[in-house]
């Protein structure tokens, strides 16, 4: 058999993906260019790689030899990559981050300054929903990921840096806005905007109600915090948010931090990777770099 690292890649898209279209789009190449080149790959290898089952695409029992085997020899490739650029010295080449939607508040400003420094470095950042970064880290498609909720396992890396504060907005003619030292039992009798299940924020706020024997209940779920903010800027209702998501609002007056009893709830921003894993220069010189970064959150959402 004679194939390339080329359609060994392909392949490893298609097989993950289950898609033909979005390995595709991950690669940034076309579906026809993607098919042309693992039905050269089958006829190579002599048997079919992948069956069709409604719209998604699996492997065979070949296919999933082959995938097994394509991640090897890709992850030893990496590797050897990862070695030569350290011999080289040079801070350089591709960095491949995932990390929640959250983070765009402020993962930009510290990508920019530390590109600032290192203009060879190719940057892939992904702004996902958790479950996807968590999907990303798993299947080693990334250097390290961004969250703001751990996951409790061992096979994994931790190292915290910016700190993450989560405070409890509204408009500011709610009648909650003038109130001082608000009970949190009042507080969950207004109605609700919530990230949906899943979130990071969402399980920080219902952990710390649970505490307390505490629970709420959503009058709307909403997808982002974008949604989250249009949401309570438009009077349907109140909600626990990010403050780095909200500078730009708060400082228009078009949003304002409730003072209540419990708040804000404080907690760190995590990089995460798999325990073990060889970092490139690339990234390891960034994970270095946002973990010695002693800024605030206002330096960061201002600079």
């Amino acid at each position: 058999m004679h194939f390339t690292l080329q359609q060994l890649k392909l392949f490893e898209a298609v097989s993950r993906n289950s898609s033909y279209t979005r390995a595709a789009k991950e690669l940034h190449l076309t579906q026809p260019a993607v098919s042309i080149q693992i039905k050269r790959l089958e006829n190579q290898v002599g048997v079919p790689l992948f069956e069709l089952v409604g719209k998604k695409v699996f492997p065979t029992a070949a296919g999933s030899s082959m995938y097994e085997a394509s991640r090897d020899i890709l992850a030893r490739v990496e590797e050897l990559k990862t070695s030569i650029e350290t011999l080289q010295g040079e801070v350089k080449g591709l960095l491949k981050l995932s990390v929640v939607s959250t983070t765009k508040y402020f993962m930009p400003h510290l990508l920019g300054s530390f590109l600032a420094e290192h203009p060879d470095v190719e940057p892939k950042l992904t702004f996902t929903n958790r479950a996807k970064v968590i999907q990303r880290l798993y299947s080693n498609e990334v250097d390290f990921v961004v969250m703001g909720q751990i996951l409790e396992d061992d096979k994994l890396e931790t190292s915290p840096f910016l700190e993450n504060i989560l405070v409890p907005i509204a408009h500011p003619n709610h009648p909650l806005a003038k109130r001082k030292k608000i009970a949190l039992t009042d507080l969950l009798q207004e109605r609700f905007l919530e990230r949906e299940i899943g979130s990071g924020t969402r399980m920080l706020f219902e952990r710390m109600l649970a505490k307390q024997g505490l629970e709420v209940m959503p009058y709307m779920e909403l997808g982002s915090s974008e949604a989250i903010k249009q949401g309570v800027m438009a009077g349907l209702g109140i909600a626990v948010i990010s403050l780095h998501s909200i500078q730009l609002e708060q400082a228009a007056n078009k949003l304002v931090i409730l003072d209540v009893e419990g708040f804000p709830i404080k907690r760190p921003w995590y990089a995460v990777r798999l325990k073990g894993k060889k970092l490139s220069l690339v990234a390891k010189t960034f994970l270095d770099y946002i973990l010695k970064e002693n800024r605030t959150i206002s330096q960061i959402s201002n600079s």
